[in-house]
């Protein structure tokens, strides 16, 4: 009776599964057809394909359920044949009936469980291959001769802000090795700063051959003229240093809200099986369609695994540590309905339904941008360098103002076309859509 009681289990919970996925896949049909946008498109089909294989296993696992019920068994299933034995009196296989083992083993595992070994096999030899990652010469340097300084200024109000865009950004450096590699690249970039100084003091460029010449200028007005090199080469780099981290948070914000809605969805779908909320991450990690959100997640299974927090908890901490506001409102909200013991999987899918609204708009907004941008570009790039040509030409035409020689105004026009065309790169990088 205790056998048929699990029997009767084990079929109910599966069959329970396979409606659960059957209502999943005509919502999710019925969703495909309004959607427009082709990426969106793609993702949720192939969500309804990875669910239409787990349909296609249960139904396979309720045959094999149904086969082991059978009370009436054929005459050879449980026979067992004869075989040697060893002189300690220990049964010895023979080839031929150990190959028949092997056979019907083969046939008594189910399709779902030989993708599973597979699986399992894969990721074994992946961690194998695993490398650790070691410090580079250049920030062992760089902390060998600023480590002592770096570490009495980590704390102060200023470096704040860049502590907390170094965990946000996911960047493999502690504050006080950053600060080191900050200190020291300033460092190279002034010294490279004086010989630039000291070469444009006695030499000038030429449009025609040879293109170094010696500078004919009195040297009081020339030292006037390239001063500013000093300060402005190792000033740029600080800054540029200093706000690295905010830009890769930034960028790694733009590509978790890309990816967020379609995770939401996918979360939604693990949800409506009543699996432990800890393991959708898990599952969702495994899938590796979403790099980003797979470093986050992994970091939160490691709070709930290795620190030993609750999944409440270990998803507050993580909303505090997020790159994205929408990411830290759904740990946020998952830990408030876990706590309150509210429905997950109605929470995931009212979720999805808002992210992939905001997401429509986002890209419609995007789309725009992108047109104004182009306008931008042509104006500053391309005809705003020449009128300010124009104008030096006829400055040093005139006398009016200060006379700049040929190569000067050609260096100037370089210099502000390029310092424009880096700007509107990191720009863009930090706009433009990832998926």
């Amino acid at each position: 009776m205790e056998q048929k009681g699990d029997f009767l289990k084990e079929l109910k919970k599966n069959t329970s599964d396979i409606k659960k996925m059957v209502r999943e896949i005509s919502s999710l049909s019925a969703s495909l057809g309004g959607m427009a946008d082709r990426s969106e498109k793609g993702l949720l089909s192939s969500q309804i394909g990875s669910l239409k294989v787990s349909l296609r296993e249960a139904n396979e696992k309720i045959s094999d359920i149904l086969d082991e019920a059978y009370l009436v068994k054929p005459l050879d299933y449980y026979k067992k044949k004869d075989s040697p034995k060893d002189p300690k009196g220990m049964k010895v296989q023979s080839t031929k009936s150990s190959s028949k083992a092997l056979k019907s083993l083969r046939k008594s595992i189910s399709k779902l469980e030989i993708e599973t070994m597979k699986r399992m096999k894969k990721s074994g030899e992946k961690v194998k291959k695993k490398k650790i990652k070691k410090a580079s010469k250049y920030v062992g340097v760089s902390n060998k001769i600023f480590s002592n300084f770096s570490m009495s200024i980590v704390d102060k109000e200023m470096f704040r802000n860049l502590k907390r865009d170094l965990i946000k950004a996911n960047m493999q450096f502690i504050p006080a090795n950053y600060l080191s590699v900050i200190f020291f690249t300033t460092l190279l970039s002034s010294i490279f700063g004086v010989f630039l100084f000291l070469f444009f003091l006695f030499f000038d460029l030429s449009s025609s051959l040879p293109i170094i010449v010696p500078s004919s200028e009195n040297i009081v007005g020339r030292l006037i003229k390239v001063i500013w090199v000093i300060f402005i080469i190792p000033l740029g780099t600080f800054s540029f240093m200093f706000f690295y981290p905010w830009l890769e948070r930034k960028s790694a914000e733009g590509i978790i809200d890309q990816e967020l809605p379609f995770a939401t969805i996918h979360m939604a779908a693990i949800a409506g099986s009543m699996i432990d909320p800890s393991k959708i991450f898990s599952i969702i990690i495994s899938t590796k369609e979403y790099p980003e959100l797979e470093k986050k997640f992994t970091k939160l299974i490691n709070e709930i695994h290795v620190y030993g927090y609750d999944l409440a908890s270990a998803m507050r901490n993580m909303a505090f540590y997020s790159p994205s506001a929408k990411l830290a409102e759904l740990f946020n909200g998952i830990a408030t309905t876990i706590a309150s013991g509210g429905d997950l999987a109605d929470f995931f899918d009212k979720r999805a339904m808002s992210l992939l609204f905001e997401h429509r708009l986002e890209r419609e907004k995007q789309i725009k941008a992108a047109e104004t941008f182009m306008d931008i570009y042509i104006s500053v790039v391309i005809a705003a360098p020449m009128i300010l040509m124009l104008l030096l030409i006829m400055m040093k035409v005139s006398g009016l103002g200060i006379a700049f020689s040929t190569s000067m105004i050609s260096l100037i026009i370089i210099s502000v076309v390029s310092v424009v065309n880096v700007v509107f790169i990191t720009f863009l990088h930090m706009k433009q859509p990832k998926v």
